[in-house]
């Protein structure tokens, strides 16, 4: 026994020794950004093999849709020993280099990317946005191997950003401590207007693209204070830099996580407008709050990852939802927004949930499970059949926040085992399964969740607003209660004056009767096409029960639909934060809100 381990101690010291000997660069270079393209050269030495399989991800960690990015690779050579070789895609993502042995490989290849997203690639001759997963490739099998990254800016370009740690006294070049770093280190170069700001002890840079009507010392100020309240929660921030890479476009959006950067889509315009400028803080503090949840207290499944496959996890509604719900947190004690804002923004969310028809389909689990094959893949009846686990993630996290505050009479709620969740990732070093969360809600709140797991994340149960809120002396009504609306059940679009249906939600008259999508509507009750657009949401001069006639064009062919209405099932809540509350009451929403 003791021989054969002395022998896996060498065996194992041989192979760590070799493997410390291979070496990756990466050099960026641009020929043609005006044709979308980044050039790239990827060397690699000390692998001393018959042949190297070199592979692409499929996917980018923080959004959860194989994209399959080898699609955009072309031109893919390789030399090895300054000869050129032959070389051979072996799988969908993965090309072979027949190095016969050598111990100096270059691998060239090409990347297209022109999609605008916080996710994928995007070149053109102002600037590139490089998505890492979308351009670095990998020796198989060889994730855990540092590399450095040097990048040639285009003429006229001349800055590089990115969360990446830079080479001294090698401009424009940077090293990863491995492949899982360097997928999750987007990089944007250009001339991107840059700034910086500190915040709990971390240098915070802002990269803006594309100008806009934003007043960077305002936001370096707001931007600190999102950051300081995020740390507060956690009492740590794990950074020593953290970069924000922002597009700024006519009309954008959208935000993806890095481990120490994120990218943000913006509206370059809509900085100076009090909607505009609480939406980029709600933006910035999502993906801030990140840094914590997700990119470090994560779900066991999303780490290390498969880059292959799809990385199936029932925690999203942890991940994104709760991020979710902790921006309006973060936003309130920020000083952003009210208490009458920070409860009607909720009070919204829940409504949103309640009406959504899948949400009585599918549980927050099953959401984050089918996130690979639904959530990114909508349709016209994804409404019918499932809910967004960010959005239902959102209401859980405001009702266990709510649970636990009421518990604990307002000394916890949901950011002590946000806080415990992290640390005890952090020292066992590897994510959370289900069930330790369960435990970690149970031990904070000293009382039993199985019954609000059963209900809220395994289930479908309808949202107990009214209990909820009540724990914080909040009381919620439902202005359609009692009115009988009545309810048609579709949503309609608008192309070149014609009029389509664009959604039937389920159980609805346009369900039973049998209206459905891509019909155009040519009238109701007789009613010509400008009318009926008006009428079709609600129509007001009927009530419950009455029949209703739609013309409508379906494959060319006309035809008489007949719909029985029935009142409408969706809700409209509002919010009213009551000032002479028992102290049991502001106990618990001093708690909850944290201010």
């Amino acid at each position: 026994m003791k021989k054969s381990i002395a022998g896996l101690v060498i065996l194992l010291s041989v192979g760590m020794t070799a493997r410390s000997q291979v070496k990756v660069g990466f050099e960026v270079s641009f020929k043609e950004p005006q044709a979308h393209y980044v050039e790239m050269e990827m060397n690699i030495s000390g692998l001393v093999k018959d042949y190297v399989d070199v592979k692409m991800p499929v996917w980018a960690p923080g959004s959860y849709l194989v994209r399959e990015f080898a699609k955009s690779v072309e031109d893919f050579s390789a030399t090895a020993g300054g000869k050129s070789v032959k070389v051979e895609k072996v799988k969908k993502n993965a090309w072979r280099v027949y190095s016969a042995k050598s111990n100096a490989i270059k691998i060239k290849y090409r990347v297209y990317g022109f999609e605008v997203s916080v996710r994928t690639p995007f070149i053109d001759e102002q600037h590139a946005f490089l998505s890492s997963t979308g351009i670095f490739m990998y020796p198989d099998g060889l994730l855990k191997l540092p590399s450095t990254v040097k990048v040639i800016p285009f003429k006229g370009w001349n800055k590089v950003s990115t969360g990446l740690e830079p080479v001294a006294g090698q401009p424009f070049t940077y090293t990863a401590s491995d492949f899982d770093v360097l997928f999750d280190s987007p990089i944007e170069v250009g001339n991107q207007e840059v700034f910086d700001f500190m915040a709990s002890g971390v240098k915070h840079e802002v990269a803006m693209f594309g100008g806009g009507n934003y007043d960077k010392e305002r936001l370096k100020v707001d931007m600190a204070k999102v950051v300081e309240q995020a740390t507060a929660i956690y009492g740590e921030n794990p950074n020593k830099h953290y970069t924000f890479i922002v597009h700024n476009f006519e009309r954008g959006g959208g935000g993806l996580e890095h481990l120490n950067s994120t990218v943000l889509g913006a509206s370059r315009n809509a900085y100076n407008t009090p909607e505009g400028y609480l939406g980029f803080l709600n933006l910035v503090a999502h993906e801030y709050f990140h840094l914590w949840n997700v990119k470090r207290m994560r779900p066991i499944a999303l780490g290390p990852f498969d880059y292959d496959n799809e990385n199936y996890t029932t925690n999203l509604w942890v991940a994104e939802g709760f991020t979710s719900y902790y921006e309006n947190k973060l936003v309130l004690r920020a000083g952003f927004v009210d208490q009458k804002a920070f409860v009607d923004g909720l009070v919204t969310a829940v409504a949103n949930v309640s009406n959504t028809p899948g949400a009585k389909v599918q549980s927050a689990a099953e959401s984050s499970y089918d996130a690979w094959i639904k959530g990114y893949r909508p349709n016209e009846n994804s409404n019918n059949t499932g809910v967004s686990y960010y959005s239902k993630g959102e209401v859980v996290g405001l009702l266990m926040d709510l649970e636990i505050a009421q518990a604990t009479k307002g000394a916890k709620s949901l950011d002590d085992v946000m806080k415990a969740m992290y640390l005890q990732g952090k020292t066992l070093k590897r994510g959370y399964t289900d069930a330790e969360f369960k435990a970690m809600v149970e031990k904070i709140s000293g009382k039993s969740f199985t019954d609000f797991w059963a209900k809220y994340v395994n289930g479908t149960h309808p949202v107990e607003y009214d209990k909820y809120f009540g724990y914080a002396g909040i009381s919620i009504k439902n202005q359609n209660e009692g009115n009988n609306i009545p309810y048609i059940g579709v949503a309609s679009k608008k192309t070149e004056g014609r009029i389509f249906i664009s959604a039937v939600s389920r159980n609805s008259a346009a369900w039973v009767d049998g209206l459905n999508v891509n019909d155009e509507v040519i009238s109701v009750d007789g009613v010509g096409v400008e009318a009926a657009l008006e009428r079709m949401p609600v129509v007001t001069s009927k009530k419950p029960g009455d029949v209703i006639t739609v013309k409508v064009r379906r494959d060319g062919i006309e035809k008489d639909i007949k719909l029985t209405l029935k009142a409408s099932p969706n809700i409209k809540l509002v919010a009213e934060i009551q000032s002479n509350a028992p102290e049991s009451q502001v106990s618990v929403r001093k708690g909850w809100m944290g201010i």
